[in-house]
């Protein structure tokens, strides 16, 4: 079932390397990368054409560099031993062939199960920090509402107590007005007889 996957996601992804691979071709000026096609593998020699001597195999799928232009349907090319010789034009690709692209996908296959292995781990703790932060905003909205009931009583106490200050004032006020309008007549009675008086004698 794995393999089935893989070569559909295989299948699915080989236009989108292929094109990745060109651009990247396109942008090397300096060397020009290139993919040996997928057979078994192939023979590179030390000239451009069949009658020269063989210097080794490189494996279907390698990536090389390409160190020349074609000549007599021949490039010479670097491997990825760091070996340098001369393959035929008609093995070589400028796209990985389905090879290095089975292992590209695979790589990212493998980072991807990674990643998820690893979210699974996470989660537990992710759900608990989650609950844990969830539990200390339901204590401090509970905080909250407490100290905004408090204010308010506080409030309601202070709008009371200069209610009461401003009463007392006004009684305080109206008593020592009536007390001085009573001292007053009384004054005035006292001074009235006393001139009276006076006036008898």
């Amino acid at each position: 079932m794995l393999k089935h996957c893989l070569l559909w996601l295989l299948l699915a992804a080989a236009p989108m390397l292929s094109q990745a691979a060109q651009a990247q071709t396109a942008t090397n000026t300096d060397a020009k990368a290139a993919y040996i096609i997928d057979n078994l593998y192939i023979f590179m020699r030390s000239g451009a054409s069949k009658n020269h001597r063989l210097l080794g195999s490189i494996d279907a799928g390698t990536q090389i560099t390409l160190l020349s232009n074609e000549e007599n349907g021949f490039f010479k090319v670097k491997d990825d031993k760091d070996r340098e010789g001369w393959v035929e034009a008609k093995y070589i690709s400028k796209t990985p062939g389905l090879h290095k692209q089975y292992q590209t996908l695979s790589a990212e296959m493998s980072a991807m199960q990674n990643k998820l292995r690893q979210a699974q781990v996470e989660l537990p703790q992710l759900t608990e920090q989650n609950q844990q932060l969830s539990e200390q905003n339901q204590q401090l909205l509970a905080q909250i509402t407490q100290l905004q009931s408090t204010l308010e009583q506080e409030r309601s106490q202070k709008q009371a107590t200069s209610s009461k200050e401003k009463r007392q004032l006004l009684t305080y006020g109206g008593a020592i007005a009536f007390l001085g309008l009573f001292l007053g007549i009384i004054l005035t009675i006292l001074l009235s007889r006393r001139k009276r008086y006076q006036g008898w004698a």
